[in-house]
């Protein structure tokens, strides 16, 4: 299966692409739609969905994993946030690719077992999940945060074939390689 995950955000969107394949996760795409401040937000939306119906195109995957807004102290920010949302969700379903939402506590906790973890400790733990090297110029925030989205989905699991696990001792069970020192 494979996933593509989404950090949505009206200036700059995270992507990442992973193949599920035997309980296991590899890398296949992964960064940033940095979006130019100068155009209108109209234009920025634009983008997005053209941008991303690439990143589709190229990659071919099975679902859409994407991270929701939850909250914010300024609403017209979230309402630009939902926008880029949407037309994130708009690129995958135009070519027919279920969208899975999250919450950004259900992806971090996912990765990190905290639901309140940093974006550092995403970043990290990304990193160590995909084996991509900290030197890697593509691998910001906003790249990682799309990565976990992805892998968020991948452990979450669904009917489209992805693993369930009722808690982490049935996971260390089904997946023995990748618990370890």
């Amino acid at each position: 299966m494979i996933v593509l995950g989404v950090d949505p955000g009206s200036r700059v969107t995270g992507y990442g692409v992973i193949d599920v394949a035997g309980g296991k996760e590899s890398l296949v795409e992964y960064g940033v739609l940095a979006l130019s401040g100068a155009d209108s937000h109209q234009l920025r939306l634009k983008q997005i969905h053209d941008r991303l119906l690439a990143v589709i195109d190229r990659c071919l995957p099975d679902v859409c994993a994407i991270e929701m807004p939850i909250y914010g102290n300024n609403a017209q920010s979230m309402l630009k946030l939902g926008r880029a949302q949407a037309s994130a969700m708009l690129a995958a379903l135009s070519r027919d690719i279920p969208v899975i939402e999250y919450t950004p506590k259900e992806v971090k906790k996912s990765v990190t077992g905290n639901g309140n973890a940093s974006k550092q400790q995403v970043w990290f733990m990304v990193r160590s999940m995909l084996s991509v090297t900290a030197d890697d110029p593509k691998m910001g925030l906003d790249a990682s945060d799309a990565l976990a989205v992805s892998l968020c989905h991948a452990h979450r699991g669904d009917s489209k074939g992805g693993a369930r696990y009722s808690g982490w001792a049935q996971f260390i069970k089904q997946n023995p390689g990748r618990v370890g020192p």
